[in-house]
């Protein structure tokens, strides 16, 4: 028997992964709704776009209500949109950060908010929250926007645990590099101060990141089908690391993560208080 089509609600379809996953979504037979900040995508049949500026609060919701209203349901959610910043820690002003974590963050979170009572009441649905190997394996010079996603990585799998038994599904997916135009000005910002302190430290991270520029080993259609993948699968998994630099990163940061607790275990343990004589 055929299977009805999934209908995906994407957030920032006008270009790199967002606009990939809306074109292989289409081709894999399923219907798009997606968003860009004009309210239109250009990609034809089968997809739908709706207005969306994530700095906006009241946004999300009103973005959510027109992209139900399109096909009367939804099924999988995907909070794409966002940006980069790079620059030292000590550089970001308040102002970067808050504007950094509203869309990155507090966006998606209003997405969810709006969307997941429509997924509860039909008992079924899956949320994709696209985050970022930053949140499992930060590196130098991206530290705000690494917070942004380990927020949204966070946040994933504590909603996965609050939706046992709703029919809801969760995943987190962690991409390495992609070759798409997330490191132009299109889609990153630099911090507006410069301290030499940092130019061997942060600086360094930062020209590593300029010289990737069109040379990133992964392929975001490859990657939409292996999100796609993952969306259709019996067990969908909670963190979808994608790219072979976000898998060598990861095991990376286990590798040390679990040094570390194995050689400080024994302080960890003393901080218990002393049992009864």
């Amino acid at each position: 028997m055929t299977q009805p089509s999934r209908i995906w609600f994407i957030t920032g379809i006008s270009r790199g992964l967002g606009r990939a996953l809306a074109e292989e979504v289409r081709a894999h037979g399923d219907l798009v709704v997606g968003t860009t900040r004009d309210g239109t995508s250009g990609l034809g049949a089968g997809v739908h776009a709706v207005p969306l500026d994530l700095s906006r609060p009241e946004a999300p919701a009103a973005a959510v209500r027109a992209a139900h209203a399109v096909h009367g349901r939804l099924d999988v959610v995907v909070n794409n949109a966002g940006y980069g910043l790079l620059g030292p820690i000590e550089e970001t002003r308040d102002a970067e950060a808050a504007h950094l974590f509203e869309v990155n963050f507090f966006g998606a979170l209003r997405v969810l908010q709006a969307a997941l009572p429509l997924l509860r009441a039909q008992g079924s649905g899956h949320v994709v929250n696209i985050s970022s190997i930053a949140a499992l394996a930060p590196m130098a010079g991206s530290g705000l926007y690494a917070a942004s996603k380990a927020a949204l990585s966070a946040l994933s799998e504590s909603l996965a645990q609050e939706l046992v038994g709703s029919g809801v599904r969760v995943t987190s997916v962690e991409p390495g590099a992609f070759r798409t135009d997330f490191l132009s000005e299109q889609s990153l910002r630099r911090t507006e101060m410069r301290l030499a302190a940092y130019e061997a430290t942060s600086g360094e991270a930062v020209r590593a990141l300029e010289k990737l520029i069109g040379q990133q080993g992964g392929d975001p259609r490859a990657a939409a089908r292996a999100l796609i993948q993952a969306v259709r699968a019996p067990e969908p998994p909670m963190h979808l690391v994608l790219g072979a630099d976000a898998i060598g990163r990861t095991r990376a940061r286990l590798e040390r993560l679990g040094a570390e607790v194995t050689r400080w275990e024994e302080v960890s343990r003393a901080t218990a208080f002393a049992r009864p004589a």
